[in-house]
Parts: C-alpha cells; structure tokens; sequence
C-alpha cells in the first residue's frame, strides 16, 4: 500500500503539463497545506512547476527580445517613411511652385502673369494682323483704282493723240491746199489778183 502510495506520488499533475504557470499555483494553493506558516509542497511538483516558470521566463524574455527588435526595426522603418513623408512633402511643394510657375525668357513668372503676358502677346499680333490687312486691302483698292485712271488717261491720251495727229493732218491739208490755190492764182494773167495776193 505504501508503494502504491509512493507511485502516485510520484506522476506529476496534467495542471503543471498542461496549464498555464497561473493554473499551476492555483493548484498548488488548493491541494497543499500551511504548516506555521510553512506550505508543503512535493519536491517534483516544485521542480515542475520552476521548471515551468524558468521556460515562461526564458520564453518571455525571447518574446521581449524579438520585440526589442521588431520594435527597433519598427522604429527604423518608422524614421525611414518620416524622412520619406518630408521628402515627399517638399517635392510636392516644389511641384506646385515648378506647376504654378513658367520658365519665360530665362526669367520664372507666375502662371497668371505668364498667360496675361502670352495673351498680351497674342492681341497685339492680331491687331497688327488687322491693321496689315486693312492696309493691303487699301492698298489694294488704291491700286485698282490708280490702274483703272492709268487706263482711262491713257485711253484719253490715245483719243487726244488721234484727235491732234488728225487735225494736224486736216491743217497741212488745209494749208497745202492754200498754197496750192495761190500758186495757182499766181501764174493767171488777171493784173488784180496778182496785186491783191501781194497787198494780201
């Protein structure tokens, strides 16, 4: 019977495999006793569960280790996307200056003051364009217009020359026949005409 006893104690509770190191000092505060403020507890439950808290420990510590490091590596990245957040952030500002402003003859101007200038531009261009249109328009008429009198003086000179080199003609005409008719006045015998040619 005493052996049997001494089996028993000796298999460990499936509270110190199984359960949780707080599992396991509830156990042990309910099974054991107080004895002038001294609890009896069976030497392999001790073992057991210091064992036990040993592991927890260890375990704990390479938890807090591997989270030491995540955290470091954590804090790192964290560093890293803060630079990266900066960097972005004065890209993007210089984006908006670069977007907002023009390079314009070397010289940086506002989008505003660069299209007042381009439009500036752009309505002078065509008010000269107008005004060249106009003028060769006027330029054009006053040309058709000198053409057409070019035409009509020469039409003119060209009547006026004919009109002279016929009355001209008409006039050596005239005057030779005058001269015909006096030569032949000269030779008759009539003494009166003779004189009243000369007194003529």
């Amino acid at each position: 019977m005493a052996g049997a006893k001494g089996n028993c104690q000796t298999v460990v509770p499936k509270e110190f495999t199984e359960g949780t190191i707080e599992t396991q000092i509830n156990y042990l505060e309910q099974r054991t006793k107080i004895y002038e403020n001294y609890r009896a507890i069976r030497e392999d439950m001790f073992q057991k569960i210091n064992s036990n808290i040993l592991d927890s420990l260890s375990l704990a510590k390479s938890n807090i280790s591997v989270l030491n490091k995540s955290t470091l590596t954590l804090s790192r990245d964290n560093d890293s996307l803060n630079i990266l957040l900066e960097t972005t952030k004065k890209n993007l500002e210089t984006a908006i200056t670069t977007k907002n402003k023009i390079r314009f003859l070397g010289a940086e101007l506002n989008k505003s003051a660069y299209n007042f200038i381009v439009w500036s531009i752009i309505v002078v261009l065509l008010i000269i364009l107008a005004i060249g249109f106009f003028s060769c328009k006027r330029n054009l008429i006053l040309k058709t217009k000198t053409k057409d009198e070019l035409n009509e003086l020469r039409n003119e000179f060209e009547r006026y020359r004919q009109s002279s080199r016929l009355a001209r003609e008409k006039m050596s005409m005239d005057h030779f026949n005058e001269i015909k008719k006096l030569k032949g006045q000269s030779q008759s015998p009539d003494n009166n005409n003779i004189f009243r040619i000369t007194d003529s």
